[in-house]
């Protein structure tokens, strides 16, 4: 038994050098051939697990703004409580080391403000070297006064935001990551929102740690690559690697828009500094003054309390809305310019806005921003040039003030105007009276806007259709909201039908100077759909991937038709060779495709994406 067993071993051993010898062979021959083609031995990948080996390890924690949530349901109520800023501060722990802004910077560092935008801080850490990960929570204390007289107080934590950190990534993971619903380092908390950023000290400061740079992009961990851009798309690759693209290959972020906010992400990339995310949708408005009339007239300005509700009243919606009214760093004709006074702006004929959209309206903000003027009497939303709906102007005078709105106090002042930048921004989302007839509609020339409609339609829609965009409401100072459908079928849920590309695409309606009623209005609808050289429609991948491409990229909530295009040069190994297009379901509401990702179809006609998190998880796995 003992010799046939060793018979068996030894013929085994044998079988098994063969084996290898062949194998060897066959992948030198390859070996040889891949020399023979390319002049090129690619070298076998080793994973360098350091660190920070150029620099002394440590952790930044960036405050960028923090805003209270709560001024909007104050200036609903009757009394001055609106009055009462809220006061906090911030406290930032690291692996167990404690910082505040109040501690760090001393007690003037409390905030007695609904919004710290402009007033941005950051504490940090050090960090033992080649610590992998941290913990790091974040906490927004408010000082609450007690008593009869206010002047007793206590701190209590209002907000907590719990986050792992991974110096191998520059990612975080916890109460706020990078797919999460409100947007990465921005946490929208019940009381507060806070948007933040947490990086590490990295050699060459361009935010990609050594990590990534040497195992995942290959890139040089020595070199600020935050204007390197090797793929010529026209963003850096700190920026594409922050948010997910590859940036070795070539992105049309020129078209490109996940979200689709209107906002491509060339433009996002251009806003990255007031709070812009390519996922998560944002409304930027531009807003200039005009002059009081005496010094007995009323101001003409967007109030900031005014400001905050809007703000709000969209966050509620996931939709994230900056205003400059004048911000420090501005560009040339930027927010917050002062005219002289000006009685009204023509709303169809003439337009004399267009001057003011020429020359104090930044060029390089349009279709990124809306614009719009403080102005002194009524409010409209018209084209200003081609049949966008970008520009308005919200009057704001005594007229208008205790005639039309019944605003006799600062309170109500601020929030009826309010309503009336709240109803023109409906406007440029495609809330429109040619796809509702509930829109603008009016009790006192019910006969002019809709001739054609029976007086118990019309009554219904008046009544019904509870939303600031129906005149009716427009002023209710208790509404203060577009409306959500559920109040019948004369009503529109406003939300589920807003498009935010309005204010950049052209409309499917003209009004024409002579046009007396909305019966009137010239509504042609010749989109022809997605036209892009060199690509086709592929109905097939269309109809196997739309569920999935459906969930990729798009605005909650909200269902698209998806459309998947292929490149008609389908062995072109340049870059992607497939795109997907979406258009949101917010009919009668226009809209247009927008392109929300690109991949390649394999021979196999298969859908390959981008994942960042596959590289990562690929270079892990090699040591765990």
């Amino acid at each position: 038994m003992k010799q046939e067993h060793y018979k068996i071993v030894a013929i085994l051993i044998i079988l098994v050098v063969i084996v290898a010898g062949i194998s060897a062979f066959i992948t030198l021959n390859e070996k040889e051939v891949k020399e023979e083609k390319t002049g090129e031995v690619k070298e076998e990948f080793v994973l360098d697990d350091r660190v920070s080996p150029y620099t002394n390890q440590g952790l930044f924690i960036e405050m960028l703004r923090i805003r209270n949530r709560g001024l909007m349901d104050k200036m609903l109520k009757f009394g001055n409580s609106w009055k009462d800023t809220p006061s906090f501060y911030y406290t930032v722990e690291v692996d167990g080391q404690l910082g505040s802004s109040k501690g760090h910077l001393g007690e003037n560092e409390i905030f007695n403000l609904w919004d710290s935008i402009g007033k941005e801080s950051s504490i940090d850490f050090y960090i033992e070297e080649e610590q992998k990960t941290s913990d790091v929570t974040i906490s927004i204390i408010e000082v609450v006064n007690k008593g009869i007289l206010g002047l007793r107080s206590s701190e209590v934590e209002k907000e907590k935001i719990h986050l792992i950190y991974d110096y191998r990534t520059g990612r975080w993971s916890g109460d706020d990551n990078f797919d999460d619903e409100d947007g990465y380092g921005h946490y929208l908390g019940e009381i507060y929102e806070i948007w933040f950023n947490v990086y590490q000290s990295d050699y060459d400061h361009d935010g990609i740690p050594y990590w990534t740079e040497v195992n995942v992009l290959g890139t040089d961990p020595t070199a600020d690559d935050r204007e390197l851009d090797p793929d010529n798309d026209g963003i850096p690759t700190s920026w594409e690697w922050k948010w997910g693209y590859d940036p070795f290959v070539w992105n049309d972020h020129k078209n490109l828009d996940p979200d689709i906010d209107g906002i491509e992400n060339i433009e996002e990339y251009q806003m990255r500094k007031w709070f812009s995310n390519p996922f998560q949708p944002n409304i930027y408005i531009e807003t200039d003054n005009i002059a009081k009339r005496g010094p007995f007239d009323i101001d003409h300005i967007f109030y900031k309390e005014s400001q905050q509700m809007l703000i709000e009243r969209f966050a509620q919606h996931g939709i994230t809305v900056c205003i400059d009214d004048g911000w420090p760093d501005g560009p040339k004709n930027g927010g917050g310019e002062t005219f002289p006074y000006q009685k009204n702006f023509d709303d169809r004929e003439g337009k004399i806005l267009l001057q003011f959209y020429t020359h104090n309206f930044a060029d390089e903000r349009k279709g990124i921003f809306r614009y719009m003027i403080a102005g002194t009497i009524s409010g409209f939303c018209n084209p200003v040039t081609y049949n966008t709906f970008d520009s308005m102007e919200i009057g704001n005078s005594f007229r208008d003030a205790f005639r039309y709105r019944f605003a006799f106090s600062p309170r109500t002042i601020r929030l009826t105007y309010a309503a009336g930048v709240l109803h023109e921004t409906g406007h440029t989302l495609g809330l429109v009276p040619v796809t509702f007839p509930g829109n603008d509609i009016m009790n006192s020339i019910a006969g002019d806007r809709y001739p054609s409609m029976d007086d118990t339609d019309y009554d219904k829609y008046l009544n019904d259709y509870h939303s600031i965009m129906n005149y009716k409401y427009v002023y209710n100072k208790k509404l203060f909201d577009y409306s959500d459908g559920s109040n019948g079928e004369y009503d529109q849920n406003d939300w589920a039908h807003i498009y935010l590309p309005t204010f950049e695409v052209d409309q499917i309606a003209y009004e024409e100077p002579r046009d007396k009623t909305f019966e009137d209005f010239e509504v042609v609808n010749d989109y022809p759909g997605v036209i892009v050289k060199g690509w086709e429609f592929d109905k097939n991948l269309t109809d196997r991937y739309s569920g999935e491409f459906e969930k990729l990229a798009l605005q909650k909530n909200i269902d698209a038709d998806i459309q998947v295009f292929v490149k008609t040069d389908a062995d072109s190994k340049d870059g992607y060779n497939l795109r997907v297009y979406a258009k949101p379901n917010v009919e009668p509401v226009f809209a247009v495709y927008s392109l929300v990702a690109e991949g390649k179809l394999d021979s196999g006609n298969n859908v390959e994406l981008y994942s960042q998190q596959d590289s990562v998880n690929l270079a892990k796995n090699f040591i765990e």
